[in-house]
This record gives structure tokens, sequence and C-alpha cells, in this order.
């Protein structure tokens, strides 16, 4: 999985994603997709949060190659980011998995890449309204489905980071419980997955 490197004011993130909150793209690459121009890209960004948030968002795209900087598709007024679709090399195309993130989970974004200890100041916000590719629910750093890591591909859902790690003791690790799921408990990156559809556990392939 290749590392990104955000902007210098310390937006740095991986993907996620997304679980993740965005969080692992990893899968075999689907069938490519058209080339989205800049306006294209900024409107499939948006469609990641709701549209009072995104509107103001600032959209960054990814980088073209490791160690780049993203490229600023547009500046915003207020604090969050929103990306693009994943692209192609890292397992995207005809996948829809924007992400939105506003400041506390930026700087989760930048702990996680650094295999550092995230410091949450408030309670942190993500949304990916068009769900993700999949992330295993125990592993934070997992690049594929095994027999053991609880691979699960979420649907249309909200990450909240609680301003206090121990709130998430309330909440189960099941992602098939009908409502939201701890992902990647015990660990410095865990964090509350709110679903706002089903929830698909992903399958394995036949041996």
């Amino acid at each position: 999985m290749k590392k990104l490197t955000m902007l210098a004011s310390a937006l740095l993130l991986a993907l996620l994603v997304a679980p993740v909150l965005y969080a692992q793209h990893s899968h075999p690459t689907p069938a490519k997709s058209k080339k989205l121009s800049d306006a294209e890209k900024i409107a499939n960004a948006m469609a990641a949060a709701p549209a009072e948030i995104a509107k103001h968002a600032t959209i960054l795209d990814w980088p073209a190659k490791e160690g780049e900087k993203p490229r600023e598709l547009r500046k915003g007024t207020n604090d969050w980011v929103c990306f693009p679709n994943s692209p192609e090399e890292y397992g995207g195309a005809s996948i829809d998995d924007p992400m939105c993130m506003d400041k506390e989970w930026q700087s989760w974004g930048e702990a996680w890449q650094g295999h550092k200890t995230p410091h949450t100041t408030g309670t942190g916000i993500a949304y990916m309204l068009k769900g993700d590719k999949g992330a295993s629910n125990t592993d934070p750093y997992a690049t594929g489905p095994t027999k053991d890591n609880h691979w699960v591909t979420s649907p249309p859902h909200v990450m909240v980071l609680p301003s206090d790690p121990k709130m998430l003791d309330a909440y189960p690790t099941d992602p098939k419980n009908g409502g939201p799921w701890v992902m990647w408990k015990g660990t410095p990156y865990a964090h509350l997955m709110v679903p706002v559809s089903t929830t698909k556990t992903a399958m394995l392939p036949a041996k």
C-alpha cells in the first residue's frame, strides 16, 4: 500500500480511510474507469459528506506518485478536507469511495500513517457516504482479507473519534449487529463506525 503525504499544513493521510476511515486500498484492480476531470473529481469528493459541509471543504486530489503532495482542486473555507475516489493505483477505478474529514480525523490520519498514537482533543467526524472498498476489522495495517482478520466492506457510513476512547467500550465490535460498531478495538486507532445502510461481510475467494 502506498503512503500519502498531505499538505505542508500537516494534513497527512493514507487511505483510508476509510476506514476508515479509508482505509486499505488493496483489492485487485477492477475494470478501469474513465479519467475524471477536475470538475468531476470535485463533485465526486463532495458526495462523501452532507452538502453544507462539502460545499465549503477543501478538495484535494490523490498524489500522482508516492511522496508527492496532493494537488489542491479547490480551496475551502471550513476545516474539512475531502478526497475523490481513490485512483486505480490504490485499487480504485469503478468503486465510489470518496471521503471527507474534520481536523481531528486529519490529525488521526497523520498518526496512523506514522504508526504513532493519535492524540484526540475533541470528537472527530469523517464521512464516507458512498461506502468503502473494505478493511480488516481487527488489523489497522492489513492490506487484504485473510481467514482471521475479519475483513468487512462497509456501506455508506460516518466514522467517529470520541474525545475519550473509553466511550467506545459501550459498543460492540460486530459489524453485523445492526448498528454502530468499533473498528480496530484494542489499538490506538479504534473508532466508531456508524452505518447508514446494511453492512456486508466480504467473502473470501474459494481455494
